[in-house]
């Protein structure tokens, strides 16, 4: 067997696993840059990507890979939120005193509220406004219990961000302002106590409402909202 026969055991030279050939009989490299082969177009047809696609790798503003700018603002709750939320708070707290002092003071309170509901009534009109008044302060010690609940879980979700939550407390805070309003105006419970007490749930109500929307407490909301959408910021 001569030597021009091939390799080893007369296997061809170049054979399979064998090293690619080297110097000048090396296969050219792939081209790079500008001269590269340009990727292969997305399927047309049935098969065809969604609107909005965008080959793996890239990012094109508007189509999905964008982000904003966070707005100004920081993770922490600015001194207005915490006050604002810590004056709703007060109130819960107060209003939950007021509902015991109430109910210790039951036939004070019951007495006054069929006093000034059967003013000015006579006979059978009158025992049915006494009547009422009864069902009225009962009604309400229910009633400030289930409201305290629900007004805490509102004030959580405020104190986790939800602007939504933020909407909430306005609309509560100012339907208790018109009604602690009315109150005081209709002459009170009766019970100095109680009267002095509702006109400190009244200012802190106030606070909380006005603190809740100011522009720290503005920034820190939609703040929030950006990190729950696009992720903490880097």
């Amino acid at each position: 067997m001569t030597s021009d026969q091939g390799g080893r055991y007369g296997e061809p030279e170049g054979g399979p696993g064998a090293p690619p050939p080297q110097g000048w009989n090396a296969p050219p490299p792939p081209p790079q840059g500008w001269n590269a082969p340009p990727p292969p177009p997305p399927p047309q047809g049935w098969n065809a990507p969604p609107p909005g696609w965008q080959p793996p790798g890239q990012q094109w503003p508007g189509y999905g890979g964008y982000v904003p700018p966070p707005p100004p603002g920081s993770p922490e709750p600015p001194l207005t939120v915490r006050a604002g939320i810590g004056a709703f708070v007060a109130t819960v707290v107060l209003n939950l005193v007021a509902a015991v002092v109430m109910f210790v003071n039951y036939d004070t309170v019951l007495d006054e509220a069929i006093a000034q509901a059967g003013v000015g009534l006579t006979g059978e009109d009158r025992e049915i406004a006494q009547d009422v008044a009864e069902i009225v302060v009962q009604f309400s010690l229910v009633v400030s219990a289930i409201f305290a609940a629900v007004f805490l879980l509102f004030l959580w979700f405020a104190w986790r961000g939800r602007n939504w939550a933020r909407v909430v407390l306005w609309v509560f805070g100012g339907l208790s302002v018109l009604s602690g309003s009315a109150g005081m105006g209709g002459g009170g419970t009766g019970v100095g106590y109680l009267d002095g007490l509702s006109v400190f749930i009244l200012l802190l109500t106030v606070a909380g409402v006005v603190l809740l929307a100011l522009k720290p407490s503005n920034d820190w909301y939609r703040y929030t909202g950006w990190v729950r959408q696009y992720g903490p910021r880097p």
